[in-house]
């Protein structure tokens, strides 16, 4: 039951990806296509208010749910990881037409075939978790 809260936000996100239409294959092949500016603008949006609600979380030391404070620790950057890494999400992204998020909701509207690739995102995770002492980091 103290769940709850996160299961009914979930619900409302799926239904706002929905009416936003960017589970929609068409708009994500307009994207790639760079065919129309209403993923980038969904995209842009997002990010601009992810760094402003960060700036947020530092400047009032924001505390989490269980009262400790948020902390940002500096990460050693490897552009080549991110390269990589982004390149293979971005191809599954265009050759199957969605991003992690979506899936479940495509699922949930009814499209069936959305299943195959909620068990290849499943068997890429599993995959990852046991290569990953091995993968450079």
């Amino acid at each position: 039951m103290k769940y709850i809260k996160f299961f009914l936000t979930g619900i409302l996100f799926g239904i706002l990806m929905a009416k936003a239409e960017i589970i929609s294959w068409y708009r994500i092949y307009e994207m790639f296509r760079f065919d129309a500016f209403h993923m980038y603008g969904i995209i842009g949006s997002a990010v601009v208010l992810g760094i402003v609600v960060v700036q947020i979380i530092k400047r009032t030391k924001m505390k989490n749910i269980y009262g400790e404070p948020i902390r940002f620790t500096p990460k050693n950057v490897s552009y080549a990881r991110y390269i990589i890494g982004g390149t293979i999400f971005g191809l599954g992204w265009a050759m199957v037409g969605a991003c992690p998020g979506p899936m479940f909701v495509l699922i949930g509207q009814g499209y069936p075939a959305l299943v195959v690739v909620l068990l290849g995102a499943l068997i890429g995770t599993f995959t990852y978790g046991l290569l990953r002492n091995k993968l450079p980091h």
